[in-house]
């Protein structure tokens, strides 16, 4: 029975921007995964769960961002950090292509990647991220929140932070909130989550879209890997209009809308976004 613990699957490479935390498991096609933003996040945090199942039939991935998890902060912006990271450590493993499942910030790192670099990108999943407010307001009620987290961290703000990622309130335990807790206030992670989340830098974001509302979008249009988008209806992090724009101007895009479903598709839709991935990404280009 292979052993998909953190110990067993936990890895570690060096890049010449710093150390890399990741963890493997599985053999055949490689699956990238990219994890989302937010206090305590890791990749182990949104993709233990599903390590099994995918595994069964990839080799997979699963990367600490820099300055999240067990990786170094990278020098430069985080969103090029984060993309030169995941291209690194395909690099670094010697890896040619790879299928990406990226979750929110995860998802637009992936966005990037696919476009960036084609020919490293066999297929593209994203839950939820990319995209932009098309009807409803930005930031949304799950950024406000997590903005207020990185303005004041407590352990109160953390917890109203989790529940607007989840349908499901009960999904929200003692336990995830103190694991959570533990990892938002390690002085790295918590650094990383107030250089992007604080409400000067949401705001400099929201008049940008205001100012040049294509210019983050404009690269999805040259994606040129089959892309499924992956959305819970009841997001309140990125909210479900956010997919409108990308199902329409990605070229080979699907979109799979989950009902009773917040932030986490991987988690609260666990079977079922499994069994829909892996059909995906197992289906012929042809």
């Amino acid at each position: 029975m292979p052993d998909y613990s953190f110990e067993a699957t936990s890895r570690f490479v060096d890049l010449p921007d710093g150390r890399l935390h990741y963890h493997e498991a599985g053999e055949g096609p490689c699956v990238l995964l990219l994890h989302g933003s937010g206090p305590g996040v890791r990749g182990w945090a949104n993709f233990e769960k599903n390590l099994p199942a995918l595994a069964e039939s990839f080799r997979c991935l699963i990367i600490d961002f820099p300055g999240y998890g067990d990786s170094d902060t990278f020098a430069g912006d985080a969103m090029s950090a984060c993309v030169g990271a995941a291209v690194g450590l395909l690099d670094a493993l010697r890896i040619e292509r790879a299928h990406l499942i990226g979750n929110s910030l995860g998802g637009v790192i992936g966005s990037l990647v696919a476009a960036q670099h084609p020919a490293r990108v066999d297929r593209f999943v994203s839950i939820g991220g990319i995209g932009t407010n098309v009807f409803s307001p930005f930031p949304a009620e799950g950024m406000r929140l997590l903005s207020a987290f990185a303005q004041e961290p407590s352990r109160e703000r953390l917890v109203d932070w989790l529940h607007s990622m989840v349908y499901d309130p009960a999904l929200v335990t003692d336990e995830l909130i103190e694991e959570r807790f533990k990892q938002a206030m390690d002085p790295k992670t918590l650094a990383t989550t107030q250089a992007i989340y604080t409400k000067q830098a949401l705001g400099a974001i929201a008049q940008a879209r205001r100012t040049n509302p294509t210019a983050a979008l404009a690269h999805l249009a040259t994606i040129e890997a089959p892309t499924l988008l992956t959305w819970g209806r009841d997001d309140r992090v990125t909210p479900l209009d956010g997919s409108l724009i990308p199902m329409r101007i990605v070229p080979d895009c699907e979109l799979h809308v989950f009902p009773d479903c917040g932030h986490w598709v991987m988690i609260e839709r666990k079977e079922a976004f499994e069994s829909l991935v892996l059909s995906f990404l197992k289906r012929s280009n042809s």
